[in-house]
Order: C-alpha cells, then sequence, then structure tokens
C-alpha cells in the first residue's frame, strides 16, 4: 500500500517535473480507549497516535501510524529513503528537496540528505546561541516597530553549528521580527545555496508555503474521518488510516482531473463529498451500462455529468 500511494503520484504526471518538495509532518490522531500503543503526548496534551504525513503539494505519498512516545521525526529518514529511491528510478533527473518543521531538523536526517543529493528547507528551534546571532537584526526590527508601529522583519544569513548534535556547520537563515506582542525569531536551516536562494525568499516564499500541508492533513482527518482508530490492535488501525487515505488519494485524483476547470476545482473533500457524493439519483444497472438518472430539480446534474466524461477518457490499467 505504500508503494501504490508513491506509484499513483508518478502516473499522475505526463513528464517528469523538475523538482519535487516533499512535505514531512506529524500530527495528533487522539484514541479514547484502551488501544495497542496508547500514550499520552504532552505537546498535544492527550492519548494520541503520532502518524507520520508525506505528502508532494497536494499528493499523499505516505501515512503511518506510530505510537506517540517517540520523538515525531523517528522513522522519516527510512521512509523518505524509500520515497525517493523508487522516485529516482522513473524520475532521474528531478530534484529533490525535503521540508518540514523544528521537529524533523535532525541531524541523521541532514546528513542522510547532504549524503544522498536530497536538498533541504527545515525549521531550527530556537535558541540563546541563534537568538544573539541575530541580535542586531532583532534591536533593529524593534526599533522600526517603534517608529511606525507596524510589524517589521529582517533576516540574517550565517553558518552554525550545534554545540553537539550536529556533525557539521550548516546554512541558518534568521528570522528577526518585531510585532505588537514583541520579537517572533523564527530560523531554518538549508542545504541550498546562497548564490541560488535569497535569505528573505527562501524563508518567505519556500519555507513558509510548508503550511499548506497542514490543510492537506485537516482536510483528510476533518473530512475523511482518518481520526476514526478505534479497534484494539496497531495494524488494524493503521489500516483504518489508509482506507482514509485512499478515499483522499480517489478525491484529489477527481478534483485534478474532474473538476478542473470547473467551480469546485479547488474544493474541500468534505464539500465534494456533500455536494457531489451525497445527493439522491436513481440507479440501474444492466448488463452492458450503469444508468444514474437525477431528478429534474438536481442542481450540478450538468456538473455530474461533465465530471464523468472526463473520468470515461482516463485510460484504465490491466
Amino acid at each position: 500500500m505504500d508503494d501504490l500511494l508513491v506509484d499513483l503520484f508518478l502516473e499522475a504526471y505526463a513528464t517528469p517535473p523538475d523538482e519535487i518538495i516533499l512535505d514531512v509532518d506529524a500530527t495528533d490522531d487522539p484514541v479514547h480507549g484502551q488501544q495497542e500503543g496508547r500514550f499520552f503526548h504532552g505537546y498535544y496534551r492527550s492519548y494520541c497516535y503520532l502518524p507520520l504525513y508525506i505528502f508532494c503539494d497536494e499528493h499523499l505519498l505516505c501515512a503511518r501510524l506510530r505510537t506517540a512516545d517517540q520523538d515525531g521525526a523517528t522513522g522519516t529518514k527510512e521512509v523518505l529513503a524509500h520515497i525517493i529511491a523508487r522516485v529516482r528510478r522513473c524520475w532521474p533527473q528531478t530534484r529533490i528537496l525535503v521540508r518540514g518543521d523544528s521537529g524533523f531538523c535532525r541531524d541523521d536526517l541532514l546528513t542522510w540528505c547532504e549524503t544522498h543529493d536530497v536538498d533541504y528547507v527545515l525549521g531550527l528551534a530556537k535558541n540563546s546561541r541563534l537568538k544573539t546571532a541575530i541580535a542586531a537584526e532583532l534591536a533593529y526590527a524593534k526599533e522600526q516597530y517603534e517608529a511606525t508601529q507596524q510589524a517589521t522583519r529582517t533576516f540574517r544569513d550565517f553558518r552554525y553549528r550545534t554545540a553537539t548534535s550536529w556533525s557539521c556547520e550548516r546554512r541558518v537563515i534568521g528570522k528577526a521580527e518585531h510585532v505588537a506582542k514583541g520579537e517572533n525569531p523564527r530560523f531554518v536551516v538549508t542545504s541550498l545555496s546562497t548564490t541560488t536562494h535569497e535569505a528573505q525568499a527562501l524563508y518567505e516564499d519556500l519555507y513558509c508555503a510548508r503550511g499548506d500541508m497542514e490543510n492537506r492533513i485537516k482536510e483528510q482527518q476533518l473530512g475523511l474521518f482518518a481520526d476514526r482508530t478505534s479497534t484494539h490492535e496497531m495494524r488494524s488501525n493503521q489500516l483504518r488510516l489508509y482506507f482514509s487515505s485512499f478515499a483522499y488519494v480517489l478525491m484529489h485524483t477527481l478534483r485534478r482531473v474532474g473538476l478542473n476547470g470547473t467551480t469546485m476545482a479547488k474544493a474541500q473533500c468534505n464539500t465534494i463529498r456533500v455536494k457531489l457524493f451525497k445527493i439522491g439519483a436513481q440507479i440501474r444497472i444492466s448488463v452492458r451500462r450503469i444508468w444514474i438518472a437525477f431528478s429534474d430539480s438536481c442542481p450540478r446534474a450538468d456538473m455530474f455529468r461533465q465530471i464523468m466524461q472526463r473520468l470515461q477518457r482516463i485510460p484504465l490499467r490491466c
């Protein structure tokens, strides 16, 4: 099933893209019984699972159920290695970038990316040394805020190495920002070159775009019931997560192929389910055809017909 998610992603492209961005994130999946693998997570303040998600744009490549008694980045390197190996067998020239928040900024993952020609842009948790490195920029941002009463930000590009956890020095971008509530410093670590990616554009345009992945996770959990992991065993709950994941893949394919160019091209999964699936119709099945008869007053019969015609043109795999 893991391989099928990647294969469906690869088949969605007529030609290999020049670059793909793999977004990684972990989220909470609350449990309310005595399920296998049930642990309390301090950050989420609940008993939960901690599934790992990997997306490329709106394509889902991984939904791995994990227990919550471990680091959020646990197993990410191995999953990425498997996905990237499959991608490179089909697209050997495609550049690959891994993007995630500070929960995935771990030396083993960074080192693996560096040794396998994979770029990365990952959040970096702030500390006193990092804040000292951008102290002048923070002071400037505060001065500008006090003069204009408008949120002010500036950036510094520098080299940094942790005291013990990193094996080498790496490029870090610091955002020195001052808002109404006070200073708001943020940091990212990246393998991208300063000659091709200027600090501010890298942070604002490339790194911050990862927030859209969180919308995809919410879409799956709220609209397609990815949190219905209520069976006792871990493996059966993983199967339930697979059901939700492939429901999302079908929804995304419908959105990408069937709804493209319509008013619902960007509709959320829940909107599609309510407006296109949960409607009244009469269905007759014959030897050769399936007949779907809508009410004369069905408001989206024309759209439904248009979508069906587009889907029928998709070549079937044997």
